[in-house]
């Protein structure tokens, strides 16, 4: 089949080349940039009305992993595409053809492979402005929560220093009446109960004075190493009940950072221990300890259902758990958020492949 010849023709084709310019540019201004599908379908309509043969075209967009298509798509085809770029990387493509025999390379016109050439720079230009946006608001959140966790941080001071003097004269008052009802059992028993809460509420109170970095600490330059392996060794028994395997790596036999010792095996404990509840029976968890130039990366990896996208922020707010009642204080990961902060450190969450969570703490060699 030979390519149109006639001005009138070619003046036809023009037209529907300029108002599919058109119709894009509108679709892009007027689109919802938090759902872009009806925007790209849209687009691969408008490209496949503008062609010259557009009964018997295919249109098909490649946006990342997303496959946009409009027409009936040939095994065997005779197609022209352009790359879509973002941020000038490759992301994409748009291509358009016909099926073959019916139609051969002489059947697109040159003003074709410059309108999807013009296309594929307007929809790079949309990505852009999409991935932008996303990393604004990606932003945005994390300020709000680093905000929130510093108002949460300063409330939780305070309540734990209110809260240390009460509990100090509830031990010492009950230690005292200990003395005085020494021959009636059930007094002692009653005493030894109220003790034994308080020393558990002083323990609460401990983990959120950890959580706003309150407490004193013992800074000094370690083989971190030995401290790590330590942790995970307190956690035995906890592993054989699930018969969980676990891997832990060092990248170097002694790796040295300034830590309060203590502090690190609370954050690797807690982390731990929420990996192997969370982790199916006879699943799999890794330890990597990987010694940079600048910081020290500690990785923690599970096989656990993973942290759902709308409860992430949360999780390291005091009080915030998804167990069931009685299985968790909700404190564990806002302990380690805490010590992190008070290491200059950072901790941040992922999902896992297939299935998990991957926790990645950094710590900066001070």
């Amino acid at each position: 089949m030979g390519t149109i010849v006639s001005i009138e023709d070619k003046l036809k084709e023009r037209i529907k080349e300029l108002t599919c310019l058109y119709n894009v540019s509108s679709y892009i201004a007027n689109c919802n940039l938090f759902d872009l599908d009806p925007t790209f379908k849209a687009i691969a309509f408008s490209i496949k009305e503008a062609v010259l043969y557009n009964t018997d075209a295919f249109v098909e967009l490649k946006l990342g992993d997303k496959l946009v298509d409009v027409g009936e798509k040939p095994e065997e085809q005779v197609s022209i595409f352009a790359v879509i770029k973002v941020f000038n990387l490759p992301y994409g493509s748009i291509k358009f053809g016909y099926p073959k025999p019916k139609f051969d390379a002489d059947d697109f016109l040159e003003e074709e492979k410059k309108l999807i050439h013009s296309l594929a720079l307007e929809i790079g230009n949309l990505i852009e402005r999409k991935q932008i946006i996303d990393k604004e608001e990606v932003t945005k959140r994390q300020m709000e929560r680093a905000d929130r966790l510093s108002i949460l941080g300063e409330i939780t001071a305070g309540i734990a220093h209110e809260l240390n003097t009460p509990l100090a004269n509830i031990l010492g008052f009950s230690e005292l009446l200990k003395e005085r009802f020494v021959d009636q059992d059930e007094a002692l028993q009653d005493l030894d109960k109220i003790m034994h809460s308080a020393i558990f509420s002083r323990e609460v109170v401990k983990k959120l004075m950890f959580f706003s970095c309150e407490m004193p600490q013992q800074m000094e330059l370690v083989n971190i190493d030995p401290i790590i392996a330590d942790a995970i060794n307190l956690l035995m028994p906890s592993f054989g009940k699930k018969n969980i395997k676990y891997h832990l790596n060092f990248s170097e036999d002694t790796i040295y950072l300034r830590v309060d010792a203590i502090q690190l095996t609370q954050v690797v404990f807690n982390l731990v221990i929420n990996a192997i509840y969370f982790s199916p029976q006879n699943g799999h968890i890794s330890i990597d300890v990987d010694n940079q130039e600048r910081e020290v990366v500690l990785i923690i990896k599970d096989e656990g259902e993973g942290i759902p996208k709308g409860i992430s922020e949360f999780i390291f707010n005091p009080f915030y758990t998804t167990k069931p009642v009685g299985e968790g204080s909700g404190l564990g990961l806002s302990v380690v958020h805490g010590i992190m902060k008070s290491h200059k450190g950072t901790i941040k969450h992922r999902s896992n492949r297939p299935k998990g969570t991957i926790f990645t703490l950094t710590f900066p060699k001070l």
